[in-house]
């Protein structure tokens, strides 16, 4: 069986306000074919969000100008709960719920050469336009909290809240050894609420410089993936989780980097093995209403 893609791109995002490289930091790693067609790993580490945007867009277009069917994995939601689009304000008349939230956080977001954010000042505009009060998102450091965001998690519980996980996040509790945090969360321990805020503009970005690109599972379809479905696009663009997968540290290696090549390498094996293309397509337990609920909004994991 043909593979389906001929490179793979793992980036490893960070929410840190300043540069910095290293552990916590953002890693992309691509397993490409070198001059011999034979499989290689390579890693870089860019200082900021910036640096690391023009650097995949730059790989992107050099893999695809030499023929190269591109995956890229981003390892933070590329999706938010079900309603969040609605609730915020934005007009979803004519737009995906998805795209809508995309286009406004691409607005919203501005990155630097320094890698400062205003991600809590950003969060703390949402939680208003949301709830009217400090509602969904939360975790700030103290000078930070104001009336619309708070340092402690709200009551997801409460009449008119939205979810507090996405339907892919309560598939990989159930499937996988791993504990997914809620979008919602921006601060503390395992939180990834801040890497999706500040990475989807550079997804939003990627997706327009790239004419060929297309955003899973929202424009490809929740399906099985075919070589001739590839036929009209050169790169899919989905989101990833770590924890899927074993992760043992090379000598040298930081977590962040061997997290990269791990995913990197699992993705090309399964695409090897023809296992690949099944992930791009529904478990079987879920019901159509999901199945919406995740190609309007949600989105889903590639994990297998």
């Amino acid at each position: 069986m043909s593979r389906l893609f001929d490179a793979y791109m793992i980036v490893d995002w960070s929410a840190a306000a300043k540069p910095v490289t290293g552990a916590n930091s953002i890693w992309v790693g691509i397993r490409a074919r070198d001059a011999r067609l034979k499989f290689q790993f390579s890693s870089t580490n860019p200082k900021t969000r910036l640096a690391a945007r023009h650097f995949i867009k730059e790989m992107a277009e050099k893999l695809i100008a030499r023929g190269d069917k591109l995956l890229i994995g981003f390892d933070f939601a590329l999706g938010y709960p079900a309603g969040t689009a609605k609730a915020i304000g934005l007009d979803i008349s004519a737009t995906a719920p998805w795209a809508a939230m995309h286009a406004h956080l691409a607005r919203k977001v501005k990155e630097r050469e320094d890698n400062s954010n205003a991600r809590f000042a950003l969060a703390a505009g949402l939680n208003y336009a949301a709830s009217g009060g400090s509602h969904p998102f939360w975790g700030a450091p103290k000078r930070d909290v104001v009336s619309t965001l708070s340092m402690k998690k709200g009551d997801f519980s409460a009449p008119g809240s939205l979810p507090e996980h996405r339907l892919c996040e309560q598939w990989i509790k159930a499937n996988f050894k791993a504990n997914p945090k809620s979008v919602w969360q921006l601060l503390g321990a395992g939180s990834v609420g801040s890497q999706a805020m500040l990475g989807i503009p550079t997804v939003a970005f990627i997706r327009q410089e790239i004419p060929n690109s297309r955003v899973w599972p929202f424009e490809t379809g929740f399906e099985t993936l075919t070589r001739d479905a590839l036929e009209t696009f050169d790169c899919v663009i989905a989101e990833v989780y770590p924890s899927t997968a074993s992760v043992t540290q090379k000598p040298g290696e930081i977590l962040d980097q061997a997290q990269v090549r791990t995913l990197s390498e699992r993705l090309e094996s399964l695409d090897s093995t023809g296992e690949l293309a099944s992930a791009f397509g529904p478990p079987n337990s879920l019901s159509s209403r999901e199945i919406h609920k995740i190609t309007a909004e949600e989105g889903w994991i590639l994990a297998k």
